[in-house]
């Protein structure tokens, strides 16, 4: 994504956060598949928890885009609440999906919350209580933040963001910061891209259309996309097929080649008949997408 996440909080930290202080983390965009994932989190002092509940934060989801707005601009103007935000590039998601060592989206997921964590405790804020929305099986990921935070008590419940006000306004910070994101989004491949991709996902009608007209028989899916994601799957049926030189010097040594070409064509890794080497050194002809990388052919490593 080009667009920068909106700045945490600045140092140095109020008062409060030398108090006992509670967190709430949600996440948005865990489905689509297109744009970032997004995790946020919100923290206040203890003594300030009564008080959040008259703010009027509520799960995200069922929030007017106008009203979650509003929200977000009353929280970051309110001294005794800070927030943060992590964002996590769809063409991330994707490498830690596609890789040798896969790293599932829960994986992903909790990485990111403890992150958000770490990152509070280094601020120095006294992180008492943490409160997260479950992410896999509920007691496990309740183990797994104890063990690595002991000194915190983590509520770790489904529908958390309905249920606690401190992550209902996580929820908030990571929807908006998301919207913005895929509002500002500008492609890395070309400017002429359509910015009309519907909701981003899998199931709506303008998103399916949209894969459809912005796949490529050579590289795939633009930047936006999430291309580990199965609904790109039978996007890949007309892509070029793939000859790697390493493939073709390991196939005769293992009957592997062929399996390995399967799965990089079908996530959107994808070649063209070589060039000469003298055209390739050039850049005459080069296709954009190279141009726009810096890429060049290299003779040797």
């Amino acid at each position: 994504m080009a667009s920068e996440p909106p700045p945490s909080p600045p140092l140095p930290l109020p008062e409060w956060a030398s108090q006992p202080c509670i967190m709430g983390i949600d996440e948005a965009g865990r489905g689509p598949v297109l744009g970032p994932m997004v995790y946020g989190c919100l923290y206040c002092a203890l003594s300030y928890q009564k008080t959040l509940s008259t703010l009027s934060f509520a799960d995200s989801k069922t929030l007017k885009e106008e009203k979650r707005e509003e929200l977000f601009e009353s929280l970051k103007a309110d001294e005794s609440i800070g927030w943060a935000v992590d964002v996590i590039d769809p063409r991330e998601l994707s490498d830690k999906m596609l890789r040798k060592n896969k790293i599932n989206l829960n994986e992903i997921s909790h990485e990111s919350a403890m992150e958000l964590i770490r990152k509070a405790l280094n601020l120095g804020v006294l992180l008492t209580e943490v409160y997260l929305d479950t992410v896999g099986d509920t007691e496990k990921y309740r183990v797994k933040l104890s063990e690595r935070f002991p000194n915190i008590k983590f509520v770790v419940a489904k529908k958390a963001d309905s249920l606690y006000p401190v992550v209902s306004g996580a929820s908030i910070v990571a929807k908006v910061t998301r919207d913005r994101a895929l509002r500002d989004w500008r492609p890395d491949e070309t400017a002429d891209l359509s910015r009309n991709f519907g909701s981003g996902y899998p199931g709506d009608p303008q998103t399916k259309a949209w894969l459809e007209d912005h796949k490529h028989s050579v590289f795939g899916f633009p930047s936006l996309v999430r291309f580990s994601w199965g609904t790109c799957t039978s996007y890949s049926k007309d892509f070029v097929d793939v000859l790697w030189e390493s493939d073709a010097a390991d196939g005769d040594e293992s009957g592997k080649s062929s399996k390995r070409q399967k799965k990089l064509t079908s996530a959107g890794f994808t070649t063209v008949k070589k060039r000469s080497e003298d055209t390739e050194s050039s850049g005459k002809g080069r296709c954009k997408f190279f141009q726009a990388r810096k890429l060049e052919l290299l003779s040797q490593f």
